[in-house]
């Protein structure tokens, strides 16, 4: 990655800089690698998808000028030679849509990050959603038409990410070195990488990134003159610096945790407006499915009874976050009241492991039949503290019933990097995940999305999760236009993910937001898309 070494910090609290507070460095900063909640926060500032939820959760265009409809004859079915029913979908980039160095953004574009996606060892994250376009006609220079093989109720949804032909079609010339070369991190600054309100302008890695108004940007003229992103990975120090005025406001989906945003909300004295929003970021814990230690599922549903999640959650968060029984927010379309939930049961969970053959050893940790100890990494980002604090409870629970987890923390940038994204880890992974409304998980649960060596570690079912009849599941969803339908389908997946439990539920987050008084316009969504994505609209009041 680019970064500046050996110099001084940007000069905060300027009139016209706006210094946001973050807690993770971007692994990356290219769009389509690795989907990181801190690279999604910063690059919503530089760039724009086609289509994206706005904040009354409907999709919208952003890149595009008009979204694409059945109803208004930009999407068309198709009937596919196999027998099946595709769509045509015809989009028209905005006119004025420029990278930075004065390029035009083309349909060109558009077809060049289709074809690198689908170039094996590209690392895309997403990569099953350009799979699915199986050509497209380009039009002219801002029209194309996506002919994609299958028709769902999503089908004019096209959020993943363009790339400037121009600069990332030598780099991406070697598909297994594309990771290493992409000049979004050997030269983030640029210009021609971005074609949002602001540009990076400068890089240190670890420390903070700065952006500035990119001229070429076609929108409404952002007002700050210069956004410095700083990254203070342990909570209580980022607290000392927006107390102090070193940072004017902090992020709510990779700033505070709730408990730090309650203390501000009870000793503030009118400094800042704090916000406690409801969000689609589901915090959980990964088992790795391959590991010896978890591919029996009674060890999985024992670890679960093990926990007493609303305790914790009361106790941490002041009754502010919701325990989650599934990987669907009860605010979600399709969400189904009934299904499964683990109960703190520690008498259950202890029956579960001795009937998968772990009983208690000498030390009181479990031991199977060969003498492998149930012990292994429990793992998540370093400095988080509430985050830790969870760890601590879930390590004491587990111990209870004989299980050692053994807390090992990393970086951000390395955990997200390498330790989840290539699934070095025996034990378990904590962290979180940001969805769209209604968003099927294809990613995160179809076999086929298993992250490894072979794809170039594309996709995003970190634990390993492997079902025929969720594949089939998936599928089926994405293709039911009935909502009905769709809703017996939800309630399916979520009870097989009850039972299967490829990870752990543990609570929805809600996002608090500590916004200062003399900054208007930030305005959260709730799901994936950040309060960024409206840059332009933040101001500066008296």
């Amino acid at each position: 990655m680019a970064c500046t070494l050996g110099v001084p910090l940007p000069v905060f609290g300027a009139a016209d800089t706006l210094t946001i507070g973050i807690t993770q460095f971007p692994s990356t900063f290219h769009p389509a690698i690795n989907l990181m909640a801190a690279k999604q926060y910063i690059l919503a500032m530089a760039l724009r998808p086609v289509t994206d939820y706005g904040h009354d959760w409907k999709l919208r265009c952003f890149l595009c000028t008009r979204l694409p409809t059945i109803e208004n004859g930009l999407a068309q079915r198709v009937e596919l030679a196999d027998g099946g029913t595709g769509v045509a979908v015809t989009y028209q980039l905005h006119p004025d849509a420029t990278w930075g160095d004065g390029t035009p953004v083309t349909s060109a574009d558009v077809v060049f990050t289709w074809e690198t996606a689908l170039r094996e060892g590209t690392g895309f994250a997403a990569r099953e959603e350009y799979a699915r376009i199986l050509k497209i006609d380009v039009i002219d220079a801002k029209t194309f038409t996506l002919h994609v093989d299958r028709l769902t109720y999503t089908y004019n949804a096209f959020g993943g990410a363009i790339l400037p032909a121009h600069l990332e079609a030598e780099p991406a010339r070697e598909p297994a070195e594309y990771r290493n070369r992409t000049l979004y991190d050997t030269r983030p600054t640029e210009p021609g990488l971005w074609y949002g309100p602001y540009r990076i302008t400068e890089v240190a890695s670890g420390s903070h990134v700065v952006l500035e108004p990119n001229p070429t940007w076609y929108g409404e003229a952002p007002a700050f003159g210069r956004i410095v992103v700083r990254v203070i990975e342990n909570t209580a120090a980022l607290r000392a610096n927006l107390l102090s005025g070193a940072v004017d406001y902090v992020a709510g989906q990779v700033g505070f945790n709730v408990d730090e945003a309650l203390a501000f909300e009870r000793d503030d004295e009118g400094t800042f407006d704090v916000s406690f929003v409801p969000s689609l970021i589901y915090e959980h814990v990964d088992f790795n499915l391959d590991s010896a230690y978890f591919q029996d599922r009674q060890v999985r549903q024992a670890m679960m009874y093990a926990i007493d999640r609303k305790a914790f959650v009361d106790a941490l968060f002041g009754g502010k976050q919701q325990v989650a029984h599934s990987l669907m927010h009860p605010l979600a379309p399709g969400f189904d009241p009934e299904v499964r939930a683990y109960a703190y049961d520690p008498e259950r969970a202890a029956q579960l492991l001795e009937a998968a053959g772990w009983s208690r050893g000498s030390d009181g940790i479990r031991v199977n039949a060969e003498g492998r100890r149930l012990s292994f990494p429990l793992m998540t980002t370093a400095g988080s503290r509430v985050r830790e604090l969870v760890q601590q409870v879930l390590q004491a629970q587990f111990r209870e019933v004989g299980v050692e987890a053994l807390i090992r923390n990393e970086p951000a940038r390395v955990f997200f990097g390498q330790t989840v994204s290539q699934r070095t880890n025996p034990g378990l992974n904590m962290y979180a995940f940001l969805s769209t409304p209604e968003g099927v998980p294809v990613e995160m649960l179809r076999s086929d999305r298993i992250p490894s060596e072979d794809n170039g570690y594309s996709g995003q079912n970190f634990p390993g999760y492997r079902s025929d009849r969720m594949d089939e599941l998936l599928d089926a969803l994405e293709l039911e236009l009935d909502p009905d339908k769709r809703n017996a389908m939800w309630s399916e997946l979520q009870q097989m993910y009850a039972e299967d439990l490829p990870a752990m539920p543990l609570y929805f987050r809600v996002e608090p937001y500590v916004v200062p008084v003399w900054l208007s316009g930030v305005r959260p969504t709730g799901h994936q898309v950040p309060a960024t994505m409206w840059i332009e609209e933040w101001r500066a009041v008296e």
